[in-house]
């Protein structure tokens, strides 16, 4: 027999050489590989199945086989799709339009799973490449008779000599005349425009896993299938628009609270009211008023309720989804068919049990919860912007010996750059002339400069001192440590689990539950039920059961408690911008602290004055008046001192900052020297043994000294120090008695952090780390199972605050710590960490209170429900029990969440 299939992933001669071999190696076939109608057409003996051959494939590469006549329709992992281009890209366009040549990577900036570019192409009728054959680049007209890789794997490069491309190993071709012509130059060169969308997907949500495949949903309140957030095709105008997740859910809320509060007052008023109608008209103006409340509403919740019976991944919703449709459906038929309701659950004056009101209450109030949610969890998407925003956008290039400004895009390895004072180094290299010091408190978080000589290693974002140099440039683009520590955070930050609710960890325990006792009781009353009300009853029964086991202050439960806890921590200096993590805080059992700025002040100050046979005073008066002409951290602490004093600085002529050394001039028609050993002996001052001792002494216990001469006699000198916070040897104290290992982690030297660590008690610390090895940290801890928290406040420190379970962030540091870490201490005190982690301890004890308060009255309900007081009293499930349970849930769990307010953060 004889077959035709289309062959996936098949690209070039290469690929239809290797299927061939293999298709044909199998005993009894015979395969013809067409490699232009991209076909497999196969002979044998008797009809194979086509998954034997797709396994057969998978040994050679990404090549999959579809019989014509039975497509694929099936849904297909990210990682498991496969491109018949053999291209892929990133769905979040983290890089614009690069593409990429394997199946199943991942993005390197954001992690996702690369999709075939086909999908984009489905998505996007107007989608074109940034180059192809038809678009070639501009400078192509140029190079004619050299090579290209016709996927421009490395965009517009150019070679010299015919072979395969490093990248993707495909055939580079000739540029040919005739190429040249017929192609539309690329202009633009532009990789970050957004994709033109059709008019019906302008302003609409996608899942950015293609979940449900091109399907697109009208508001972003997460995939219905993986969870994750649905990202935004841009409007026709392409204008950015915010995130509308908390106004949609605010516009349902009032909608449906609106709806909700007639349904409830016609439904329990009627036994203090008379209304002028009958219990029959009042069910249909019930059932009218539901209406928008179920299905415009609250569908969303049903629709996560339904998927995840489906997955029967069950959570919240699933429980919800179930009580709700079956008080809906059962009223439904309450209402059209009253005769067949038995009168054991009929109302005191023999009405039908209508439960119209229980679905509208059980779905406003789980809005209310999501709304309140959506409140208390901020977006921290700024991190990577404020990242970028370090690197400069130019840099100076030396060509020939002339200077010019180029756009960073432009820099080549080897590339000679001018470094002006005050400006950020562009890429990693090292200096070839000239010397300077150099701000490296991104990567170290110390905030004193560097000196920098000939030959030593400089760093793309750091900031260039008071003088200029040539560099060299040896690592640019993702290469830069810069780019590094950019990928290193998105990459933390993706990998990182998300924490399973504990209502959701209850709901799948729960609702399993709930249905095998509704099983259980249709069954008995089947077995055991009146004769002639068997069936009937033991279906009210189960449906009672579903009725009344969903809890509708279930969705209060946490976000109630959250939002009061949250609260609580913003009066106490604790912003806490990820609701999850105040909840995970308790577990932590390793606490990772940055040094600078975290235990200590951050920024230097004059500790000590010593003296010669001088006067301080004197010592003070003369390094403030040269120090005021200096921007250097520590003249910055000479300054701050001598105002404390009083002192009034004296004028300075011929003054000259020292790279490395010092500063210098006349004061009073002497010459007056301010620095470092160095600077002395290079003027030939000679420094006593006395005072040589001193400085040995005070450097022994981390403090940075400056000597101050006048003349050739040295006056004496001033001790520098960066201070320990007041309150950081308390913290960790009480942080270690509650069984957390403190480890201190700093990008400053061995002598300084040993001198910290012994001062605040920490018996582990490590010096001389980069941020690399404060993240690698980090991960070693996880993979022991360690719960990792990080402190820090400092670019060096993001991409551990990201991997961290949890990050926290010292209000007066960076930008970019804050925006990555889930909790910020506002007042940049790390006693703070104690005070969230005793937070955390009262709201997950609150939390738990609200899940009992929440099920307690619907579990006691389920007995009746199911008929348990039947056979003794006759009685079975009335509508007022269940309006009871739902009352009394509901007002226990919002004056327990109250509670919090009343817990003490003041750590004696």
């Amino acid at each position: 027999m004889q077959k035709k299939y289309k062959i996936q992933g098949m690209t070039c001669s290469g690929c239809q050489k290797k299927i061939s071999e293999k298709l044909n190696g199998i005993q009894s076939i015979n395969a013809d590989i067409n490699l232009e109608e991209n076909t497999a057409t196969i002979q044998s003996e008797k009809e194979i199945n086509i998954d034997i051959l797709n396994e057969y494939l998978k040994e050679i590469g990404n090549y999959q086989l579809e019989d014509p006549d039975k497509p694929e329709k099936a849904f297909l992992k990210p990682q498991d799709r496969v491109s018949p281009s053999s291209v892929y890209y990133c769905p979040m366009e983290c890089e614009g339009e690069k593409v990429y040549f394997k199946q199943g990577e991942r993005c390197p900036v954001c992690n996702m799973f690369l999709v075939p570019v086909e999908e984009k192409l489905a998505k996007d009728p107007n989608y074109k490449p940034a180059f192809s054959k038809t678009n070639l680049p501009e400078d192509f007209k140029d190079h004619v008779g050299d090579f290209y890789c016709p996927m421009f794997c490395e965009g517009d490069k150019i070679y010299e000599e015919k072979g395969d491309c490093p990248v993707c190993n495909m055939h580079l071709e000739e540029i040919t005349q005739d190429l040249v012509d017929n192609s539309h130059s690329n202009h633009s060169h532009s990789h970050h425009e957004a994709p033109k969308v059709t008019d019906d997907m302008a302003g609409r949500y996608y899942c950015p896993m293609f979940c449900e495949g091109d399907k697109t949903y009208d508001s972003n309140v997460g995939c219905p299938v993986c969870g994750m957030d649905l990202v935004k095709y841009p409007d026709k105008n392409g204008e950015s628009d915010k995130d509308e997740t908390f106004n949609i859910l605010k516009r349902k809320f009032i909608i449906s609270l609106v709806f909700t509060i007639p349904v409830f007052i016609l439904s329990m008023g009627r036994m203090v009211i008379n209304f002028p109608f009958s219990h029959q008209i009042q069910g249909w103006i019930e059932l009218i008023l539901t209406l928008p409340v179920l299905f415009y509403s609250g569908w969303f919740l049903m629709k996560r309720g339904f998927v995840s019976f489906k997955t029967w991944n069950l959570n919240m919703f699933s429980l919800i989804a179930l009580g709700v449709s079956a008080a809906f459906i059962f009223s439904i038929a309450a209402l059209l068919f009253p005769d067949v309701i038995p009168h054991e659950i009929r109302g005191h004056s023999h009405e039908t049990p209508l439960y119209f009101e229980a679905v509208s209450v059980i779905i406003t109030l789980v809005i209310l919860g999501q709304l309140m949610e959506a409140l208390a969890h901020k977006k921290t998407g700024n991190a990577i912007k404020e990242l970028m925003n370090l690197s400069p956008s130019e840099a100076n290039l030396i060509v020939n010996g002339e200077e010019k400004r180029v756009s960073l895009s432009e820099i080549k390895i080897g590339d000679l750059l001018k470094v002006k004072p005050g400006e950020k180094i562009p890429v990693d290299g090292k200096i070839t002339e000239g010397n300077s010091v150099v701000d490296e408190s991104m990567i170290t978080g110390e905030p004193i400069p560097v000196e920098k000589n000939t030959d030593d290693p400089v760093t793309s974002g750091t900031i260039n001192g008071n003088q200029v140099f040539i560099m060299k440039a040896e690592k640019i683009g993702d290469e830069t440590l810069l780019s590094k520590i950019i990928k290193m955070v998105n990459d933390a930050s993706r990998s990182r689990a998300p924490i399973q609710k504990l209502t959701d960890k209850v709901a799948e325990i729960f609702v399993p539950t709930v249905i095998a006792v509704a099983v259980v009781t249709f069954i008995l009353w089947q077995l055991f039920g009146p004769e002639n009300q068997k069936t009937l009853l033991a279906f009210v029964n189960a449906v009672a059961v579903l009725i009344v086991a969903c809890p509708c202050a279930l969705g209060l439960a946490t976000p109630m408690s959250l939002m009061v806890g949250i609260g609580k921590g913003a009066k106490n200096g604790i912003l806490i911008k990820n609701a999850e993590a105040l909840e995970q805080i308790n577990k932590v059992n390793v606490l990772i602290t940055d040094k600078t700025g975290t235990l200590t002040e951050g920024k230097p100050s004059l500790e000590h004055i010593e003296t010669a046979n001088s006067d301080q005073n004197l010592i003070l008066k003369l390094a403030y008046s040269l120090n005021q002409n200096s921007e250097h951290p520590l003249s910055n602490a000479v300054i701050q001192k001598a105002k404390e004093k009083n002192i009034s600085a004296e004028k300075v002529i011929d003054f000259e900052n020292i790279s490395g050394k010092g500063l210098q001039g006349k004061i009073n028609g002497k010459m007056v020297y301010v620095g470092n050993e160095n600077l002395m002996l290079s003027n030939n001052i000679q420094i006593t043994d006395n005072l040589k001792q001193k400085a040995v002494e005070i450097q022994s216990k981390a403090y940075t000294i400056s000597y101050i001469a006048e003349e050739n006699n040295v006056l004496g000198f001033v001790s520098f120090k960066d201070k320990i916070k007041n309150t950081s040897k308390k913290a960790i104290k009480l942080l270690m008695e509650d069984g957390i290992d403190v480890i201190m982690m700093t990008g400053d030297n061995e002598h300084t952090a040993k001198a910290v660590a012994e001062e605040l008690g920490i018996q582990h610390y490590k010096a001389n780390c980069l941020p690399e090895d404060k993240l690698n940290e980090v991960k070693k801890l996880q993979q022991k199972g360690k719960i990792v928290a990080m402190t820090g406040d400092g670019i060096n420190d993001s991409p551990a605050l990201a991997q961290s379970n949890i990050g926290i962030a010292m209000g007066t540091g960076t930008d970019v710590a804050i925006e990555i870490a889930e909790i910020t201490l506002l007042k940049g005190d790390i006693l703070g960490v104690a005070k969230a982690k005793l937070l955390s301890e009262k709201l997950v004890k609150n939390i738990k209170e609200n899940l009992f308060f929440a099920f307690v009255y619907n579990i006691l309900g389920i007995p009746i429900a199911a008929g348990l007081l039947y056979p003794f009293f006759g009685i079975l499930l009335s509508p007022m029990i269940a309006a009871a349970a739902m009352s009394f849930s509901s007002l226990s769990v919002i004056l327990n969440s109250l509670r919090l307010n009343s817990v003490d953060l003041n750590i004696k």
